[in-house]
């Protein structure tokens, strides 16, 4: 039986998902946390759903293996592609996914013009289909950006070839988005430079924030919210030196 002082873990297919990592801290200073980035097969976004699916499942088994808590799968690609099949494999288990933060660009925005950027599993998924299905009045644009978390997972965020990457393909939306939704949870570490391109006009959102207030929430229910010292600790399928390092350096940005 899970005890408050147990981990909570932080799963992604590789360093996006400190994105989602720094919220939670931000939201639970007290909890302990693992978080697995599983870089030796990154990217998913490109893969073929069944893969994502099957890397997804067998890193929860050998995470949940471990006595946790919670389970924060901090991927919008293995989101999409197996949160469903999670949960009906461990259904006792907390488990979370990160989603698309389109209702909040909707409410803000409801007849206006969004685009949502992501891999090319997510926006193919019957998930987001779904989602999009709730907001009929929006006009929502996908936006795929090949290319962007390879940069990103080689520490190339603030790189000039990814700035230009960039420039590509925001280039056709300046001035014609109110809001950008940041499907993956690699973009928030180019926020800055989506930001200078697309400019003050467009609002730029991601799913990290809301991921952690459901994670303690969810929590908080089953009264396993810690209020010790809290500690982080960071592992990867790929392991490198380099890696690692630039894993806590993204937690610390």
């Amino acid at each position: 039986m899970a005890g408050k002082t147990d981990k909570i873990v932080v799963f992604d297919s590789g360093v996006g998902g400190i994105s989602v990592l720094r919220e939670l801290i931000k939201l639970m200073p007290g909890e302990n946390f693992l978080y697995y980035g599983d870089s030796a097969n990154a990217p998913y976004g490109d893969r073929a759903t069944e893969d994502v699916r099957r890397l997804t499942l067998q890193n929860a088994q050998m995470l949940l293996g471990r006595g946790v808590k919670a389970l924060v799968v901090a991927c919008n690609t293995a989101t999409s592609a197996a949160i469903d099949q999670l949960r009906q494999a461990y259904p006792d288990a907390i488990i979370v996914g990160i989603e698309p933060a389109l209702k909040l660009a909707a409410d803000r925005f409801p007849t206006g013009k969004i685009g949502i950027m992501a891999t090319q599993v997510t926006l193919r998924e019957e998930k987001l289909s779904q989602q999009l299905a709730r907001f009929p009045n929006a006009q929502v644009v996908k936006i795929p950006a090949p290319g962007l978390v390879e940069l990103i997972e080689a520490g190339r965020a603030d790189a000039p070839e990814t700035k230009a990457l960039l420039q590509d393909i925001l280039t056709p939306y300046i001035g014609k988005l109110d809001a950008l939704v940041l499907g993956c949870t690699h973009y928030p570490f180019v926020k800055d430079a989506i930001a200078a391109i697309l400019g003050r006009q467009t609002l730029l959102l991601d799913g990290g924030e809301g991921t952690a207030r459901q994670t303690r929430r969810l929590l908080e229910q089953a009264d396993l919210l810690n209020d010790g010292q809290g500690s982080v600790t960071v592992a990867n399928s790929l392991g490198t030196p380099e890696l690692l390092k630039l894993s806590y350096t993204l937690l610390d940005k």
